[in-house]
């Protein structure tokens, strides 16, 4: 199994329930949506990669102008279509890499280290630069090396015990690995960004 495969399987599902959060991810989830709030202008219009069931764009929606959500899982995106109620926001199936957009957006996002679960972040990276090509506009967001021991927790109550860590890497049962980055490998991997601190779990970087 791989992280495509674990998702496709309900992970974000389990992830999401908050009986499987230890106390650290409950507060990094909601002062992510509250940062985010934050830095993004009043009725921007943002593009979302990889979305999930869509609970950034939908709670954040009283915020933005309208907005586009996307990911790879059909099963997530149709869940998002059902939610969304009176949200201005539109979610589809796409993948991060090649993004089948051209009209570029005042914003693009990538969540809840979301960009440290994927194959080609590079990739993704690039096309949020294409959909969103004002410096400052791309927003990121991953754990630190201090999230492992909350995240062990997590995932063993989301029934992916972690079998292995390494500097930047946990891999768990299942064959589910999510990354964590220091702020020098973000700044190699991202170029210039600034870095927000997010409790002391995690990073929002914006490039």
């Amino acid at each position: 199994m791989n992280n495509e495969a674990a998702y496709t399987q309900g992970l974000l599902r389990k992830a999401l329930d908050p009986s499987t959060q230890p106390a650290a991810i409950r507060a990094f989830l909601k002062e992510e949506l509250e940062l985010v709030r934050s830095l993004l202008r009043p009725r921007s219009r943002v593009l979302d990669f990889g979305c999930g069931m869509g609970r950034h764009l939908i709670g954040l929606d009283s915020h933005l102008g309208r907005s586009v959500g996307f990911d790879y899982e059909s099963s997530y995106i149709k869940e998002a279509r059902q939610a969304r109620a009176g949200a201005g926001c539109v979610f589809f199936v796409a993948d991060a890499t090649a993004v089948p957009l051209v009209v570029p957006f005042d914003a693009a996002i990538c969540l809840t280290n979301t960009w440290g679960t994927m194959s080609d972040k590079l990739g993704v990276i690039h096309e949020m630069r294409r959909l969103s090509p004002a410096v400052g506009t791309r927003f990121v967001t991953v754990y630190s090396p201090a999230s492992v021991a909350a995240r062990r927790e997590w995932y063993a109550k989301m029934g992916h015990r972690v079998l292995a860590a390494t500097d930047h890497e946990l891999v768990a049962e299942g064959g589910f690995s999510s990354e964590h980055f220091t702020e020098r490998r973000l700044r190699d991997l991202l170029g210039p960004c600034k870095l927000h601190p997010i409790g002391d779990v995690a990073y929002l970087a914006q490039f």
